[in-house]
């Protein structure tokens, strides 16, 4: 099953889609101040109610959606010798193909395989002095019978990097906040990741686990999904509801640094993938915009914050006040075949400051 090009859908979206998600055009910002002011009205409800959202008319092209899905189907068509050459566990940076099975989500295992794929830099192995998150900052690896998964990867991060970044200038300014507030913390050196990753179908032993439920510990998630769909989100009524595939979106979820940095006005939202039935695959390419991995999170000023809930805290989740520290945590706790081989010695202290303290 091919993924759907994220261009804006040429008709308004039908009402079983409306009843799941809202949608939110992004290119109204460009179209005078009458349709961005219900622009970011649109973009408050949604961070502030719901934490989830499908986006259109982001100007990605149907072209560079198809250079990197045709190169991720055939990274997955490739012989299992192949894909496992690039095994995470030879990377102390958690890049590479992680086996269906061998990643976790709260302990449990989850029933698909992926490539991890971040910024391409040099190793940076931390100093005795320095954060042990410096870990995650390194190469990625590839494919060498698919040179073109690489091209059109790393074009996606840059791509959806700048996609995000427009996105999260919006989203403050709907909530009132300074739309530029949180630019120093990315730039250059930020942290963006992508996987692309594929769900084979259920594993058989009865659990239907694509993924647990959780939340993204960073700041914006951008989803392109295909059509089989398995994508659940959990709304106010504490259920898990399906989101049905929109043709030309990427569903969009707000990460708990949002929630943190406005003290819970914002909202990171629960949501998990139920595998798709018997051999059916399915394909996503979540992309995770996050800051440098040194970065130390603010509190956002905005005109709401008195009417803020606050945050609910988790003793066996804590957040931290650098990125990094929650990054870390996310990835040890993800892949503890490459934390055993590579950072026994980098356990986590509980005593750190977290992002509320």
């Amino acid at each position: 099953m091919s993924l759907s090009a994220p261009t804006a859908p040429a008709s308004g979206p039908s009402v079983s889609y409306a009843s799941q998600l809202p949608i939110v055009d992004l290119s109204a910002a460009d179209r005078g101040p009458e349709a961005r002011r219900l622009l970011h009205a649109q973009l408050h409800s949604a961070a502030h109610d719901v934490g989830f959202f499908q986006l259109v008319g982001h100007g990605v092209t149907e072209a560079e959606t198809r250079a990197l899905t045709d190169a991720m189907r055939a990274f997955f068509a490739l012989p299992e010798a192949d894909r496992r050459a690039l095994d995470n566990l030879n990377s102390p940076h958690f890049r590479g193909y992680t086996r269906v099975g061998d990643e976790r989500t709260r302990g449990a295992r989850d029933w698909r395989d992926q490539l991890d794929i971040g910024a391409e830099r040099p190793a940076h192995v931390p100093a005795p002095w320095e954060p042990a998150y410096w870990w995650l900052e390194g190469p990625n690896q590839w494919p060498e019978a698919l040179p073109e998964l690489r091209t059109a990867a790393l074009h996606w991060i840059d791509r959806l990097s700048g996609v995000a970044e427009r996105l999260l200038h919006e989203l403050l300014a709907s909530i009132g906040a300074p739309p530029d507030f949180y630019d120093g913390i990315f730039g250059p050196r930020a942290h963006p990741q992508l996987k692309l990753v594929r769900y084979p179908g259920s594993s058989g032993e009865g659990d239907d686990q694509g993924v647990g439920a959780h939340k993204d510990y960073g700041f914006l998630t951008l989803l392109l999904q295909d059509q089989v769909g398995g994508l659940q989100v959990q709304r106010e009524d504490g259920n898990f509801h399906d989101v049905p595939p929109l043709p030309g979106a990427f569903v969009v979820n707000l990460g708990e640094l949002l929630e943190v940095a406005t003290n819970g006005y914002l909202i990171a939202t629960n949501h998990r993938v139920v595998s798709p039935p018997g051999a059916t695959e399915r394909f996503s390419v979540p992309f995770f915009y996050n800051p440098r991995l040194d970065a130390r999170i603010a509190p956002l000023d905005f005109p709401y914050a008195d009417r803020a809930p606050g945050i609910t805290t988790d003793p066996a989740n804590p957040l931290f006040a650098e990125y990094g520290r929650n990054a870390l945590k996310g990835k040890v706790r993800a892949h503890p075949l490459v934390a055993a081989r590579h950072h026994a010695d980098l356990l986590l202290r509980q005593d750190q400051p977290t992002m509320s303290a």
